[in-house]
């Protein structure tokens, strides 16, 4: 494992962190699920335009599970969560995805279980829970399921991406699933969503970012992630999304850093240390029954 695609995955889930402020800052509020659409279809069909090569006919039906895992399914329910939640909830209930890829890796690709890689993963978990999980935290249970859902999703998405991996570059790889992904959503905004208002000059500018930088540029670094990296690694690598909000809420918004979220932010940064660590010393493993 090279430092240098670890920095350039990294990238991906440290500009993530940016979509709660670009969505809440400069889009249209009550739209979900279209923005989600617009998020993925126009950069996986401007991707595909550059390509020009599309799934040989074996491989649609993976690109379609791929997209839907990684975007139709992820996306919904990461929305139902959030409105169902407050957002340190929904966020700390979805940290626990690295451990459930942890072992669907074992599961789909034979990956060993390391002991370190567990503890990774439950650091980052108390991490992002001392970010964001404010003291009147309050729970729903279909909030929590659609959280739980979602990171089951996305690490289910991360592993078969890795199980999967066509004779292809990542940018084709990446515009396959964008426009699978973007396609699935695209009847769910017609049908449970009113119709976008009339877009502005920053409304544009704040889908056009989403679009290009928070989907097709971080999309592609992750799937190349996902294709060299570890899944143990990369998924600890997701913990920095909820670290980059918080800074860019302290930053722009000025929004107050306590000292707890403080230890959030060591707790996230030794977490992904210690998943780097575990893949590069494999030391004790967890044996698992067959």
């Amino acid at each position: 494992m090279r430092q240098s695609d670890l920095i350039l995955t990294a990238l991906a889930p440290a500009i993530w962190g940016s979509t709660y402020y670009v969505t809440t800052q400069h889009l249209p509020d009550g739209y979900p699920i279209t923005v989600a659409m617009l998020r993925a279809l126009p950069a996986g069909l401007l991707l595909l335009l550059i390509v020009k090569q599309l799934p040989a006919k074996e491989w649609w039906c993976r690109v379609f599970l791929l997209g839907a895992l990684n975007f139709s399914i992820f996306w919904g329910l990461l929305f139902v969560a959030a409105y169902r939640l407050p957002g340190g909830v929904a966020a700390t209930v979805g940290a626990v995805q690295p451990l459930i890829v942890i072992f669907l890796a074992r599961s789909v690709l034979g990956t060993p279980i390391l002991f370190l890689s567990i503890i990774a993963a439950v650091t980052g978990m108390i991490g992002v829970a001392l970010l964001v999980l404010g003291p009147n935290a309050e729970l729903d249970s279909v909030g929590v399921l659609a959280a739980l859902g979602g990171a089951i999703s996305m690490a289910a998405g991360t592993v078969l991406s890795r199980h999967w991996q066509p004779p292809i570059s990542p940018l084709t790889f990446t515009a396959w699933q964008l426009t699978a992904g973007g396609l699935l959503l695209l009847p769910l905004a017609l049908l449970m969503e009113p119709t976008l208002p009339e877009l502005n000059t920053e409304n544009v500018l704040g889908l056009t970012y989403l679009g290009l930088i928070g989907a097709a540029f971080t999309y592609l670094l992750w799937f190349r992630g996902i294709s060299r990296i570890e899944p143990s690694v990369i998924s600890t690598l997701g913990f920095l999304s909820p670290l980059t909000a918080l800074l860019l809420g302290w930053g722009l918004l000025d929004q107050s850093l306590t000292l707890i979220q403080a230890v959030g932010v060591i707790a996230v940064l030794v977490s992904v240390w210690l998943s780097q660590y575990a893949a590069r010393r494999p030391t004790k493993t967890i044996p698992v029954t067959e």
